[in-house]
């Protein structure tokens, strides 16, 4: 792994009983399962130790309500909203240092669902598809390390070698 220098910080913590939208909390517990008070309707597509937090960034949001969307922080089912990181760059293997003791292994994109056709004007969550728009993806992330999250913490990039 290859360290930065912090880059980033957690702008917003998203759980919900199982749906979206998610909805902020100031801080979490997060084990291997994802974080505490947090659970999925379709546990076949969503959860389970690679797949534990989801990761979409503030600046993506922005982006996409300038494009005209209805779409705010835990819209769409992400855990950690975050800010200053561009997670378009990142990769499977790479890894999230939050706070002092928090790691996440970037594991896979998360494939957009039906679930969040009303925060997209026309329905469009294929907006939100790497395939379709690379480096737009929210993210899944496995725990390598995990404890408290709290709103603000910052967030370190370490590059997979």
């Amino acid at each position: 792994m290859t360290p930065s220098q912090p880059t980033g910080r957690v702008a917003q913590i998203n759980v919900s009983p199982g749906g979206v939208p998610k909805l902020p909390v100031g801080q979490a517990t997060v084990g291997p399962l994802g974080l505490a008070g947090d659970d999925h309707r379709n546990r076949r597509h969503h959860g389970g130790p690679t797949r534990a937090v989801c990761l979409f960034s503030l600046e993506q949001i922005h982006a996409l309500q300038a494009e005209g969307h209805p779409i705010m922080p835990g819209a769409t089912g992400e855990n950690l909203t975050t800010e200053g990181i561009d997670l378009g760059t990142l990769h499977p293997g790479d890894r999230l240092a939050i706070g002092d003791t928090v790691v996440l292994e970037i594991t896979t994109e998360a494939i957009p669902c039906a679930n969040l056709t009303p925060y997209f004007t026309d329905g469009r969550v294929g907006r939100v598809s790497g395939k379709a728009h690379p480096g737009w993806s929210r993210l899944y992330a496995g725990v390598v390390s995990g404890g408290e999250l709290v709103v603000g913490q910052p967030i370190r990039v370490l590059r997979a070698a």
